[in-house]
């Protein structure tokens, strides 16, 4: 795969190799990714736009809200997928451009920065890209085969996963160009993060709590970052706004469920992640489950019947979906355990085996004292979606 820009952000800055989202689907991970909070307390169970609806809490407050009262200036460039299009503003944005292709949206960041380093006022500029969504044609990119493809073992080596995969690169070459113009146009005294919301658009990644949906990039660089760093700490999306905030000197709000990783980057005392949690609840239909991951192992509670994995709708246009289709039949156990350092790609369940019957037991109460601790909806029964609500409306004023 190649990505220059991005390989060169890593390596003038600090890479994080256990980097973790909140949720494997796009409004729930961005909405704790800008709020520091857990997807289910913030109102964003599900995708924001329409017809699904789900919408941030007004009472919630999104980091472009929180520097915008400390003085910055606010905008934001492309996708956001928190509140439908042209309620950018309610966020705490002061500018906002419309989503276009990659290079389109570098010239309009470019040209921003040229202002913004000229003035006398602090920002907060956030891109948001379309790619590498699908389709992966978006804004005319090509399949990329320049450094090979590598189908990853989650997934058949057919012909089929290549045109697929090959498609993602020519995306994700189309964004790290892109990338690379706009931080020609950074200066030494800003801080840059890279992140992603979730994994990708596959089979079996995307929409699943496994590590291929739920595993993100995340990339920073600036001043008190130390240059071609790796962290292997756990790290989750629901740190990051506490961490940008301590790295400007703000300090996190009270009610951010993240912790600042900033300890970490510039040397002071920092005690580690022990576990990560992930959630989903809706995607396109109601798929209720909750996870705990620590290094070793990974303990998902499925909360619904359903597939043994779900699919959304952007995937089945894969070419890879009709050939997983087998591997779809048969409901989700309700519990499902792995071993990540002898199992990675999570395909054996070792639920209610002898050998890890204490293992499955700490991370069950683990996890259940998160969900208590944040108020988790789950726990007082079925979730109702905002379609419900106005499909009654609906019904009564007929």
């Amino acid at each position: 795969m190649s990505s220059p820009a991005l390989d060169a952000l890593a390596a003038g800055g600090v890479k994080f190799d256990e980097s973790f989202c909140t949720a494997p689907q796009c409004s729930p991970s961005r909405a704790a990714l800008h709020t520091g909070r857990y997807p289910h307390t913030t109102g964003v169970l599900g995708l924001a736009h329409q017809p699904f609806g789900w919408r941030i809490d007004p009472r919630e407050r999104h980091l472009a809200h929180i520097l915008r009262d400390s003085g910055y200036r606010t905008s934001l460039i492309g996708m956001q997928h928190l509140v439908e299009r042209g309620s950018e503003r309610e966020l705490g944005y002061q500018q906002v451009s419309p989503v276009q292709p990659a290079y389109e949206e570098a010239d309009v960041a470019i040209a921003q920065l040229r202002e913004l380093n000229a003035g006398e006022q602090p920002f907060y500029l956030e891109v948001g890209f379309e790619e590498p969504h699908r389709p992966y044609d978006f804004g005319g990119a090509v399949p990329d085969t320049s450094k090979g493809v590598a189908v990853p073992p989650y997934l058949p080596d057919s012909s089929e996963a290549h045109e697929d995969f090959a498609a993602l690169q020519g995306a994700i070459r189309q964004m790290d160009t892109a990338v690379g113009r706009i931080l020609t146009a950074v200066d030494d005294r800003t801080l840059v993060v890279f992140v992603t919301d979730h994994g990708l658009a596959m089979p079996r990644a995307k929409c699943t709590l496994y590590d291929p949906g739920i595993e993100v990039a995340l990339l920073m660089r600036g001043p008190g970052i130390r240059r071609g760093r790796v962290v292997s700490e756990l790290v989750s999306n629901v740190d990051v706004a506490p961490t940008i905030l301590d790295a400007l000197g703000l300090k996190p709000e009270a009610a951010m469920h993240g912790m600042s990783f900033w300890p970490l980057l510039n040397g002071q005392q920092y005690v580690p992640r022990h576990e990560v949690f992930a959630e989903k609840t809706y995607h396109t239909a109601y798929e209720p489950m909750r996870a705990i991951r620590t290094d070793t192992h990974k303990l998902i509670l499925n909360l619904e019947v359903g597939l043994r994995f779900d699919v959304a709708g952007d995937i089945m246009t894969s070419p890879i979906f009709p050939l997983v289709i087998p591997r779809m039949q048969g409901t989700r156990p309700p519990v499902e355990l792995y071993d990540l350092p002898t199992d990675p790609w999570e395909q054996q369940n070792l639920a209610d085996s002898v050998e890890l019957r204490d293992v499955q037991t700490n991370l069950a109460q683990r996890l259940l004292r998160w969900m208590e601790e944040t108020d988790d909806p789950l726990l007082r029964g079925p979730v109702t979606s905002p379609y419900l609500t106005d499909a009654l409306a609906h019904l009564r004023g007929a």
